[in-house]
């Protein structure tokens, strides 16, 4: 049996309630098990599994069940309160539409900015920046400010560029489905040459025919723990049985 890619170990993360409290210096000596605050929460906690080369995860749940949280830990974007979390290999996150784009930056400074962002060479980006506005299909937008597009167009030049990372790992996160039905499945179509090359996929949606479409395994979260892991359709069903769907 291979290692695996990504391992999950009795991970937790918790968050704060208001924004507006902070921690104090206590705080940033007190160990990882101290009595959580009044206005803490566990976004997730006691979460394990491990995930093999070539696998297709799809995270199921509710609204703020910890899905995106799930997403962000094994991105490396937020780190565990507890537990631990190791990725081998690089992640290409579709994850946050807006991350590494600059709003006053054109769209073609904002490609190489975020494609060498995640490690992309000038060179790489030059020779692929064609493809990769041609897929986005906003030619026209090249030198337009990127503050200045629909989150529809955002969302095609966010997709255009990471889907070109040559990452093991992608991670997709809802995003697609600002976007048009015909774009939408050009980036399905994507997903699924990506996948026939090796790579892993970790996607939440609650659209159950994607999540069939594309993954064979699932975690089902709810209230911040891992309820299930599964295959899919075993999965789905135990949801909807759980909500009466």
């Amino acid at each position: 049996m291979p290692e695996p890619v990504i391992r999950v170990q009795d991970a937790g993360i918790r968050f704060r309630r208001n924004r507006r409290s902070r921690r104090n210096f206590k705080d940033l000596f007190a160990g990882r098990n101290r009595r959580a605050r009044a206005d803490e929460f566990w976004a997730l906690r006691n979460v394990a599994f491990d995930v093999r080369a070539g696998e297709a995860i799809g995270v199921v749940g509710r609204n703020g069940q910890g899905k995106s949280t799930l997403l962000k830990l094994v991105a490396e974007v937020i780190l565990a309160d507890e537990g631990s979390v190791s990725v081998s290999g690089g992640v290409a996150p579709l994850i946050e539409i807006t991350g590494g784009f600059v709003d006053d930056l054109t769209v073609r400074d904002n490609v190489y900015l975020t494609a060498g962002l995640h490690g992309m060479s000038r060179a790489e980006i030059s020779a692929q920046f064609d493809e990769i506005i041609a897929f986005a299909e906003i030619g026209d937008f090249i030198d337009t400010p990127y503050k200045h597009l629909s989150s529809g167009m955002k969302v095609r030049i966010a997709f255009a560029v990471i889907s070109r990372l040559e990452e093991p790992i992608i991670l997709v996160d809802e995003v697609l489905a600002v976007g048009d039905k015909p774009f939408r499945e050009k980036c399905y179509k994507r997903i699924e040459e990506l996948l026939a090359g090796g790579r892993t996929l970790f996607f939440v949606s609650h659209n159950e025919r994607d999540l069939r479409r594309f993954c064979t395994r699932g975690l089902y979260l709810d209230k911040g723990a891992l309820v299930l892991d599964a295959p899919i359709n075993e999965v789905l069903a135990r949801y909807n049985e759980d909500y009466g769907i």
